[in-house]
């Protein structure tokens, strides 16, 4: 102690009827107030026989005698001087090894020895607890055919995945999601019921529920969990987590945990393509956008029809993204749906089709840009959209096209009255993409037309039309 030194000893049969007692104290002292009463006075008052206790005090210097405190039991005087004496060694024992041949310090350690437990402690420290517990079970799972062990183990993982997902332990999480499929095809004798109760464990985590939540404690954390952890999660979530993942991508500011939900939607969308279109024909609109993109940025032949029907929604904005959709895709399929955005209310949705059509060459939607480029709907058009119209036609009707865009871009209608100088600058640009001998003819008629957009655009389109 630090107010001095305290002796004390067992006598025989102390262990038979008091060292009960003893520990209860110990347990008592330990749990006990400040205030409350010692260890010196408990003793005191169970009146041990066979257990003495006293206090010994130092003998001052210059002293020859030794004071004594209380003692409880036999009283015993110590002679500190006496204790300090060492004791004379005994003649060793043939047979016998003495604790005096090892060195009772740390230091007599060899410096290899001190880095191999250096190593170890290191190696114990970095074990991955979790994952050795989660291996035991699964072993067990796989091994042990017996009903009512399986599901005892079932309710154990269960119970485990909660766990690590409110410790925010998302690699045990991942882990265990992994583990649990791996040991569905593993398994010995596995029936079907043990099967569902297994998978039903890491399906649970991409219900709608618990990833939501699960998510929104990962955007209200203070620590979030660092990038590694979040894609280790993510990357195991099923195809039934594909819908709220793409509903919380879009609420999410920019940060690690919405890059995170992007790479996983990205993934899920590949490996789900019949998810993807069953998501395409929701009523959530942020949804149906995400989706939409995705099926774009995956260039998904099989979510062209579900992308066409898009066209006809009343919402522009879905409109627009299903366009842009079919045109990354642009397969056979998806240009033929969209042909619909050639006539569309939407400005963006009829530029982003025309030009898409024109490029690729989709001659079966020549007839409706024929009717817009001979109509008079796009006299009313700014200058992009005319311009739009005008290449793809050129683009897609080829030589039978020079006769109308060169009355357009030389001719004179009724009194001598031409067309707007914008629109014979689009059909200038239409020659300009047919880019034949009698397109050039026609071009070079009006390179000193008198007005400068008119000139600019014949200039630009001989250019392209040389190259």
């Amino acid at each position: 102690y630090q107010d001095g030194l305290r002796e004390l000893t067992f006598v025989r049969g102390f262990e038979v009827d008091e060292l009960d007692r003893l520990l209860g104290l110990l347990q008592r002292v330990k749990r006990a107030a400040p205030d409350e009463d010692d260890l010196v006075t408990l003793l005191w008052e169970q009146d041990f026989i066979n257990l003495r206790y006293q206090f010994v005090e130092f003998v001052p210097e210059g002293s020859t005698e030794l004071e004594t405190g209380e003692s409880y039991g036999v009283e015993r005087q110590v002679d500190m001087q006496a204790a300090k004496a060492p004791p004379e060694e005994e003649a060793p024992t043939p047979g016998i090894i003495s604790m005096k041949e090892f060195d009772s310090t740390v230091y007599f350690l060899d410096e290899h020895e001190l880095e191999f437990v250096r190593s170890a402690l290191h190696a114990e420290y970095q074990e991955n607890l979790p994952r050795n517990v989660l291996s035991v079970l699964f072993d067990l799972f796989e091994r042990q055919s017996a009903e009512k062990v399986r599901s005892e183990l079932v309710d154990i993982i269960g119970h485990l995945m909660l766990h690590f997902l409110a410790a925010g332990d998302y690699k045990a999480v991942a882990f265990l999601v992994r583990e649990s499929r791996q040991a569905c095809e593993r398994a010995v004798d596995l029936d079907e019921r043990q099967r569902d109760a297994l998978l039903q464990v890491p399906e649970r985590l991409g219900t709608p529920d618990v990833l939501g939540q699960l998510l929104q404690t990962i955007a209200d954390s203070t620590t979030p969990p660092d990038t590694e952890e979040l894609d280790a999660l993510f990357e195991v979530l099923g195809g039934t987590a594909m819908e709220t993942v793409l509903r919380w991508t879009v609420h999410l500011p920019v940060g690690p945990l919405r890059a995170s939900l992007e790479r996983a939607g990205t993934r899920l969308a590949a490996t789900n393509v019949s998810e993807l279109v069953r998501l395409l024909g929701l009523t959530d609109r942020e949804v149906v956008i995400e989706a939409a993109r995705r099926a774009g940025e995956l260039r998904s032949p099989g979510a062209a029809p579900a992308l066409g029907r898009l066209l006809g929604e009343s919402d522009a904005s879905i409109r627009l993204v299903a366009a842009q959709a079919l045109a990354e895709i642009a397969s056979p399929g998806a240009l033929q749906q969209l042909e619909r955005g050639v006539e569309d209310p939407d400005r963006e949705v009829r530029i982003v089709s025309v030009r898409v059509l024109g490029s690729k060459g989709h001659r079966a939607a020549l007839p409706k840009l024929e009717a817009q480029v001979r109509g008079n709907d796009i006299r009313g058009a700014d200058l992009t959209e005319k311009m739009a119209y005008f290449e793809a036609y050129g683009a897609l009707a080829g030589d039978t096209a020079i006769s109308h865009l060169d009355a357009t871009l030389n001719g004179r209608g009724l009194f001598g009255r031409r067309e707007d100088a914008e629109t014979r600058a689009c059909a200038a640009m239409a020659l300009g993409r047919i880019g034949s001998p009698p397109a050039l003819e026609a071009l070079r008629k009006a390179s000193a037309d008198k007005e400068i957009i008119v000139r600019n655009a014949v200039q630009k389109a001989v250019r392209g039309g040389r190259s």
